[in-house]
């Protein structure tokens, strides 16, 4: 007897449906998909909303250390190893939808189809090339351009189909963290962003392509290309030594 033909897998369906290891999980604002330390024991496929990654050092400051959009997996630590523990925290920024795939459900998937398996393999390689890309935009560019590509990944700019120029709204303290700088520099380059026509915020943040130029030819111009002022500390209020009238000998002479 012939067999019976086997169902084509469909990967949009697979990741948009619960089913037999896998089930949809809706956050609120604020809640986490899973805790730096817990056991990674699930893969989290995100359908709707906006959520953040962030660690926590042993002295219990927190850095966020990437944001997550639609169609981004999260938790993928959980496939290295039974009873991992996860490195970081992901908690949602705005309302999210997302699949909770157990780890079982996830190797299984994996292993068996092909299509499901290249695609999270190009996720990962994407992720790979985000992360070294982000190193380098930490080492070599300033504050303020490392402030235009994030708003700009924030956006999608770059990614397939149209962008999202409206970025839901995130505190700049998390800005901040992102960047490597100090929230009174995030408020000063938004505040000259604004200004200048690259950005609108007002509850959300509207991103215009325009915005590119700051990333790709660091355009802005020249009259505002200043650094944040610094604040001069008070004069110092001890009495002048009774040898500071003397003049200072060369330290060469």
């Amino acid at each position: 007897m012939a067999e019976p033909a086997r169902i084509a897998f469909d990967v949009v369906d697979f990741l948009a449906k619960a089913g037999l290891g896998r089930r949809i999980v809706e956050l609120s604002a604020g809640e986490a998909f899973f805790s730096q330390g817990h056991t990674a024991d699930s893969i989290f496929y995100l359908q709707k909303g906006r959520a953040k990654l962030s660690v926590v050092s042993s002295n219990g400051k927190e850095a966020t250390i990437s944001l997550l959009t639609v169609g981004d997996f999260v938790g993928e630590e959980s496939l290295a190893s039974v009873g991992g523990l996860h490195m970081s925290t992901a908690r949602a920024i705005t309302a999210c939808s997302a699949l909770k795939i157990e780890r079982q459900e996830m190797v299984r998937v994996m292993h068996d189809e092909h299509s499901f398996s290249d695609l999270f393999l190009k996720y990962l390689l994407a992720r790979s090339m985000r992360t070294q890309a982000d190193l380098v935009d930490q080492l070599f560019n300033s504050s303020e351009k490392r402030l235009a590509r994030i708003l700009l990944l924030m956006a999608e700019f770059g990614k397939p189909g149209q962008p999202e120029p409206l970025i839901p709204k995130i505190s700049q303290e998390t800005l901040a963290e992102m960047v490597g700088t100090t929230r009174s520099r995030v408020s000063f380059f938004m505040n000259r962003f604004r200004k200048l026509g690259f950005i609108e915020y007002n509850g959300g943040i509207h991103v215009h392509k325009s915005l590119l130029n700051v990333v790709l030819h660091d355009q802005l111009p020249e009259h505002n290309a200043q650094k944040p002022p610094i604040e001069d500390p008070p004069p110092s209020r001890s009495r002048p030594s009774r040898h500071s009238s003397r003049k200072q000998r060369p330290i060469n002479s």
